[in-house]
């Protein structure tokens, strides 16, 4: 079950995560995006995947 702290981190994660994500927007008005900007975008839309690593 989640605690109150572990809540509260995930929000803080979101807000983050939302702040990041105005921030590339902006840069993208003011200079172009660049291909590999678009990859990673994609790439961070993807669903997570646990490496074999991390299911260990």
């Amino acid at each position: 079950m989640a605690t109150s702290r572990n809540h509260q981190g995930a929000h803080g994660i979101g807000q983050a995560e939302e702040q990041l994500n105005d921030q590339v927007e902006a840069a993208v008005e003011i200079q172009g995006e660049a291909e590999i900007d678009r990859n990673i975008k994609e790439a961070a839309r993807r669903p997570y995947r646990a490496s074999e690593e991390e299911k260990e």
